[in-house]
C-alpha cells in the first residue's frame, strides 16, 4: 500500500468527484480509478459507493477516511520532526524538478546563477511533473521548478503559493536528418502512409501539450505510434536513431540541432511554455530557509517606474 492511495482517497472524500480529484491530484481520471481500485483490492473492500452521484463512501470507506486523516497527520508530524533534526542541510536548497528540466534547464540554471547570485549548495530530485507538484505540496522541497501552460494550470492557490518566471520553453517536433540533411519524416504525413511517432507516455504533462498541439493542427496529422516514455530524453534517443517524429523541448535537443542530427520535423507545429518556480509562502511561525529566501529575492523581478511610484505614493499618503 503507498500513502498516495490514502492521499487520493482524502481527496475523493472530500472532492465526492472522481474527476474533479484526478485534477487536484494531477493526473488522469483513469490512473486515479486505478490508484482507487489498488486501494480498496488492498483493504479487501469496497470504499466507494459508485452506484450514486455525487460518489458516497461505504461504511468501510467512512471507517478508512476517518483513519486515513489521522495516518497522513501522523506521518507528516514525523517528517516535520525529522527535517528539523537535519540543521547541517539548512544551507543547502532543495529543488523538485521534472525530469526533462532536470536534464535540460536547471544545470545552465545553476551555472548563470552562480555568475550573477553568487554559489549555492542544491539538492535536484528528479520527478515525473505530479510527483514534483506533489514534492512541494507536500512540504518535502523548499522550490519546485516546472513547465506551465494557461491550458493545464496546476492546482496551486496564489493565498499559499507564489511563483517567478524562469523562461520560455519550446516543444515542437523533430526528426533524424537525412544525408542531405532534411528530415526522414516530415508532418503531415498521408492517410495511406502514417509517420512513425514516438510518443509520451499516458498522463505525462508534456503528452497533454502534445495532444493540444495536434488537436489544434489546421490540417490533419497522420501518425502511427511506435513507441511511448514518460521522459523526452528517452524520446530524443530513439529520435537520434531514426524511429520516427518526436515532440521535444527545445533546449533538449539544442546541441543535436547545431550538430544537425535533428531537424524540424514541421514547424508550424509547436507550442511556447514558461518555465516557473513555486514556493509555498512562509508562514509566520516557520519563515523559509534563509539561502532559499535570499534566492527568492534576487530572482523577483525588479519594480516598474509606475510601481515605484505608486509605492512612493501611497507612502506619502499614509505620513500625511
Amino acid at each position: 500500500m503507498e500513502t498516495k492511495w490514502l492521499e487520493d482517497f482524502v481527496s475523493l472524500a472530500e472532492t465526492r468527484s472522481f474527476s474533479r480529484s484526478a485534477q487536484l491530484r494531477h493526473v488522469t481520471q483513469p490512473a486515479f480509478s486505478r490508484r482507487i481500485q489498488a486501494l480498496e483490492a488492498w483493504a479487501g473492500a469496497d470504499l466507494v459507493d459508485r452506484s450514486s452521484y455525487p460518489t458516497r463512501l461505504t461504511p468501510a470507506g467512512e471507517t478508512l477516511y476517518n483513519q486515513s486523516l489521522e495516518m497522513l497527520q501522523g506521518l507528516q508530524s514525523t517528517r516535520a520532526m525529522l527535517r528539523g533534526h537535519a540543521s547541517a542541510g539548512q544551507d543547502v536548497i532543495e529543488f523538485a524538478v521534472p525530469h526533462t528540466l532536470a536534464f535540460t534547464f536547471f544545470p545552465a540554471w545553476v551555472s548563470s546563477l552562480r555568475e550573477k547570485f553568487g554559489p549555492i549548495k542544491s539538492r535536484l530530485i528528479a520527478l515525473n511533473v505530479h510527483d514534483a507538484v506533489l514534492r512541494l505540496v507536500e512540504g518535502s522541497c523548499d522550490l519546485l521548478i516546472s513547465y506551465h501552460h494557461d491550458s493545464q494550470p496546476f492546482q496551486l492557490h496564489p493565498d499559499r503559493y507564489e511563483m517567478v518566471s524562469l523562461g520560455r520553453e519550446v516543444l515542437a517536433p523533430f526528426s533524424r536528418a537525412n544525408a542531405a540533411g532534411e528530415p526522414e519524416f516530415s508532418l503531415p504525413g498521408r492517410a495511406g502512409q502514417l509517420l512513425p511517432y514516438l510518443g509520451y507516455a499516458p498522463g505525462a504533462y508534456l503528452g497533454r501539450m502534445v495532444d493540444l498541439i495536434l488537436k489544434q493542427s489546421s490540417v490533419p496529422i497522420h501518425l502511427d505510434r511506435v513507441y511511448e516514455t514518460d521522459m523526452a530524453e528517452g524520446l530524443k534517443a530513439m529520435a537520434l536513431e531514426g524511429h520516427g517524429i518526436a515532440f521535444l523541448p527545445l533546449s533538449a535537443v539544442k546541441k543535436e540541432v547545431r550538430a544537425k542530427k535533428l531537424v524540424s520535423a514541421g514547424g508550424h507545429l509547436e507550442m511556447t511554455m514558461d518555465v516557473r518556480l513555486y514556493r509555498e509562502r512562509p508562514s509566520s511561525k516557520e519563515g523559509a530557509k534563509s539561502h532559499a529566501q535570499a534566492l527568492w529575492t534576487f530572482l523577483q523581478p525588479p519594480a516598474s517606474a509606475s510601481d515605484k511610484a505608486s509605492s512612493r505614493g501611497g507612502l506619502q499618503a499614509a505620513t500625511k
